[in-house]
């Protein structure tokens, strides 16, 4: 057992859900506390912490929060974030599926990847749920990245036999082929998941949607992702390619798609009786509040749905999204939420972005809080991290009234250090 190292700081942890719950009782700040991490993995937390005896690294009057968790991301459209002026559709023929064409060079893949997974430390992001390309290199490219970097990452190869351009498509058959091969490879190696990935009902057929959905149920310890009912364009364009089904959730529920492991990028545009059956499954959506608005595709229900119990995680969904920083994006949920009415808490949006995510992640018992047993995945946030943050400090009356200046306002900078695995790996101000 290597030797145990203390942190001492403002720590966050949680005993619940705080939109189902009240984040009065569920979320917790311990001012001047501390956390013990060794081999790796947290051991203790506040008075248990301060009695062992190890060298400490103090972050006064910063917040130690779970690392960050991104549950929807498009690594390989790193270079295209903050193009201009498309909807879905557009953006894809015209940025992303250009770009996507150049991950067959492993070289430019590796590139990218490691450029990616940099630009998520720098921002306080310890782990993620990526989309790749077609190529199945794509996906050995940001495994290799995060496993050089102890990352726990999900990823799967993106799959697609219609509706996007030669070079970019495969079949029922390859996509089936294709991602078992990269599960049985990747899944449970260090802390690397696999996620099968078709990318929406629009750039599958019948046939290939049918043959992931039978390859999940052949691994149902794996997740899915996908989108679902992002631009109500996307959604008429889906009524016309399955004209069977009673709405897009039923599209995947029909070929085994749907599951409690599944998880659904963006669900603004969701029919009642979707909303209900999502709730009976317990599937997982990601709130992609950046994109939403970059992109012109609406306002995500985030009080409704997570309020309900509906599982949710927040995201960057880089590069639709606007930002790789989860303080930008808990900002725009903050933002979108309060279009729709409700001031959504601070301590609700750090929960959403940690805790939130790595529950629909299926990973809560690793990732996204701080309790012994779980890895020392730890980002530390400086509260006063530019001058406009610390003239709002300066006047906070409480801790909650501290930190949500650095929700709203901060960026990188805010980044103080950042911990994977018990090791620090940015170490900013």
């Amino acid at each position: 057992m290597s030797q145990p190292h203390r942190l001492r700081g403002h720590i966050l942890t949680y005993s619940g859900n705080p939109f189902v719950q009240g984040w009065e009782s569920t979320v917790h700040v311990r001012e001047n506390s501390a956390v013990l991490i060794a081999d790796g993995k947290i051991t203790a937390t506040g008075p248990d912490a301060e009695a062992a005896d190890a060298p400490e690294t103090r972050y006064d009057d910063h917040l130690i929060c779970p690392g960050f968790v991104d549950a929807h991301v498009h690594y390989p459209q790193t270079a295209i974030i903050a193009s201009w002026g498309k909807r879905l559709i557009d953006w894809l023929n015209t940025y992303t599926f250009p770009e996507e064409m150049r991950f067959g060079d492993p070289e430019y893949a590796a590139s990218v990847a490691a450029r990616y997974l940099d630009l998520a430390l720098a921002h306080g992001t310890t782990s993620l749920a990526s989309y790749c390309t077609v190529h199945p290199l794509s996906v050995d490219a940001v495994f290799e990245a995060a496993a050089a970097r102890g990352m726990a990452v999900v990823a799967g190869k993106t799959c697609m036999d219609r509706n996007a351009p030669d070079g970019l498509r495969d079949t029922a058959q390859s996509a089936y082929d294709d991602s078992k091969a990269l599960l049985e490879r990747w899944h449970g190696q260090g802390r690397a998941q696999y996620a099968i990935t078709p990318r929406f009902a629009p750039t599958s057929t019948a046939d290939q949607l049918h043959a992931l959905g039978a390859l999940w149920s052949e691994h149902p310890d794996v997740l899915m992702q996908t989108h679902l009912s992002e631009q109500v364009d996307e959604i008429a364009w889906v009524r016309t390619l399955f004209p069977q089904a009673r709405d897009y959730l039923d599209i995947y529920e029909a070929h085994g798609l749907l599951g409690a492991r599944g998880l659904y990028g963006h669900a603004i545009h969701l029919e009642p009786r979707e909303r209900d059956r999502l709730a009976e499954m317990g599937a997982g959506l990601a709130h992609c509040p950046t994109s939403n608005t970059f992109i012109g595709s609406g306002l995500f229900d985030l009080s409704g749905l997570a309020g309900s119990g509906q599982p949710t995680g927040l995201a960057t969904d880089t590069g639709g999204g606007s930002s790789f920083s989860m303080l930008r994006t808990m900002a725009a949920a903050y933002e979108v939420a309060q279009l729709r009415g409700t001031a959504v808490h601070p301590a609700a949006l750090l929960w959403l972005a940690t805790q939130g995510s790595a529950e629909v992640l299926h990973r809560a018992d690793e990732i996204g809080q701080i309790a012994p047993g779980c890895a020392a995945d730890l980002t530390v946030l400086n509260l006063a991290s530019t001058p406009a943050i610390a003239q709002r400090h300066a006047r906070a009356d409480d801790i909650w009234d501290a930190i949500f200046p650095t929700i709203m306002l901060g960026d990188d900078r805010a980044i103080a250090d950042v911990w994977v695995a018990g090791q620090s790996r940015h170490s900013g101000t």
